[in-house]
């Protein structure tokens, strides 16, 4: 790898950073990651897309830099937009700071933008780079890019499992089966997504509040969604008595209990009605959809083996992160995934290895979905 090479992965890394850190504050825009290096190859300008959208992080770290930008390189995870939207277009802007080069590590999929942003500087006598550290930045970015691409949120299905694959006993004890790194890393996996998607046989059992509980990170709040076909949510759950403070969605049958309805709307909940299949259950590909229409990006799937298996049974699991404990349930516990109807392994749902670590006493598995 040549030194401009290094050098170009080194500032990507940087903006990529950046964007991790914007992941669940700035649905329904990406999370965009802005380095803006002068023309002696110092960091003038550093931004992230700011919490709710905007301003973009092209323009801010442009303002960082003043002067300074002209002559430089700017760093971006992802395309430069192209559209006129509540501000102008960052390609725009990159053009007006006088920029000579700009490295772009993805192409915005947009049809507002792909690929105009980067004409536009083209056009403009600006240098351009593609696809630095690509792979990272398809990562960071997943959720915009399966919402623009498929009409719905990147969902990542989170569980904590014995190694039997057991998430509770068989009369329902799950606190705790894993440790408390690994409970603090789940956390962090809730800071980072837009919103929470459980079970109604979950919320049940456990009574949860679906919140942040880390250190510094109690703004960072998902909305809360509840799969909950009869709302059968008790009125007095810790998540219909938060629902002022912390959004709750309850997806439920169109011919749901309007008094109900009614109930949960004075808490402060909003209702999704959402078609019923031929089996009875929620068309969750339907509810996929209203998700997406309503600007989410990233779902993390927690609570229950029935909303995990009616999940993956839809095609809607992107990614799974499988904690695991060095314990072992038996067959009467309850399985981290519910039955699905599969006939063979090979018309089972495949995922591919991502990663494998330690987290604590227990180990961490990511998987994603192959196509």
């Amino acid at each position: 790898m040549t030194a401009s090479a290094t050098s170009d992965a080194a500032h990507m890394g940087s903006a990529l950073a950046l964007a991790r850190r914007g992941l669940g504050l700035t649905w329904p825009n990406p999370s965009v990651g802005c380095v803006i290096v002068d023309a002696d190859g110092r960091v003038v300008g550093r931004a992230r897309t700011a919490d709710g959208g905007r301003p973009h992080a092209e323009t801010q770290a442009l303002a960082q830099a003043g002067s300074r930008a002209l002559g430089g390189t700017a760093y971006v995870t992802l395309e430069p937009c192209a559209h006129m939207g509540k501000t102008p277009p960052c390609a725009d802007a990159l053009v007006a700071a006088g920029l000579a080069r700009t490295v772009v590590a993805i192409e915005d999929p947009d049809p507002r933008t792909a690929g105009q942003g980067l004409a536009r500087l083209r056009e403009a006598g600006i240098a351009v780079t593609v696809g630095v550290r690509r792979a990272e930045a398809v990562e960071v970015t997943a959720g915009f890019l399966t919402r623009v691409l498929k009409g719905r949120p990147y969902f990542e299905l989170k569980t904590a499992m014995t190694l039997d694959g057991r998430i509770a006993a068989h009369n329902g004890a799950s606190k705790w089966i894993t440790g408390e790194a690994a409970r603090a890393r789940a956390h962090l996996m809730r800071a980072e997504a837009d919103a929470i998607l459980c079970g109604i046989g979950t919320a049940i059992a456990d009574d949860p509040q679906l919140d942040v509980r880390l250190p510094g990170l109690s703004a960072r709040q998902p909305v809360r969604i509840l799969a909950d076909a009869r709302l059968r949510l008790p009125l007095t759950s810790k998540l219909a008595r938060s629902a002022r403070r912390q959004p709750l969605w309850i997806l439920a049958r169109p011919d749901a209990d309007k008094a109900r309805a009614a109930a949960f709307r004075d808490l402060g909940a909003e209702i999704i009605e959402v078609p019923l299949l031929p089996t009875g259950e929620l068309d969750l590909l339907v509810a996929a959809r209203e998700l997406g229409a309503r600007g989410l990006t990233r779902v993390l799937v927690e609570g229950g083996g029935r909303i995990a298996g009616a999940m993956i049974r839809a095609g809607l699991i992107d990614a799974i992160h499988a904690f695991r404990a060095g314990t072992v349930m038996g067959g009467d516990g309850l399985p981290a995934i519910a039955a699905m109807g599969v006939e063979g392994p090979d018309v089972a749902p495949r995922f591919a290895l991502a990663h494998i670590g330690r987290v604590g006493a227990d180990v961490l598995e990511s998987w994603t979905a192959l196509d």
